[in-house]
């Protein structure tokens, strides 16, 4: 059961990558969680990404992320979030919930603690 869950977490954060509504590094935590109940060859290999795998890796030991990760997320999220709800969508039904899905990755994030404090 984890490991179909972990590639449809990761799945999901690739989409995050182009989709702003949708947060990418929460989306990367649940698979590593669920490859590293499953497959020790599939999360060694989340943890050795090149562009993921640091992240990860901080979070699973520290459970923080740097400053540079953070600083670029939360800026990430709220250029193309904004962006994405009120300008790309003209309907109030759909801005409303884009809207609560950008503030709450962003809140998700902002609560990270930062690695070295």
């Amino acid at each position: 059961m984890y490991l179909p869950l972990g590639f449809i977490f990761v799945a999901l954060a690739t989409l995050g990558v182009f989709l702003p509504v949708l947060p990418t590094v929460p989306f990367l935590i649940l698979a590593a969680a669920c490859f590293a109940k499953s497959s020790k060859k599939r999360h060694q290999w989340l943890l050795n990404h090149p562009l993921f795998g640091p992240s990860i890796r901080n979070w699973e030991e520290n459970r923080c992320m740097s400053l540079k990760s953070k600083v670029f997320a939360l800026s990430a999220m709220g250029i193309f979030g904004s962006y994405s709800t009120f300008f790309a969508l003209d309907n109030i039904y759909l801005q409303v919930p884009a809207g609560l899905l950008v503030a709450a990755g962003m809140i998700f994030v902002g609560r990270i603690k930062l690695c070295g404090k």
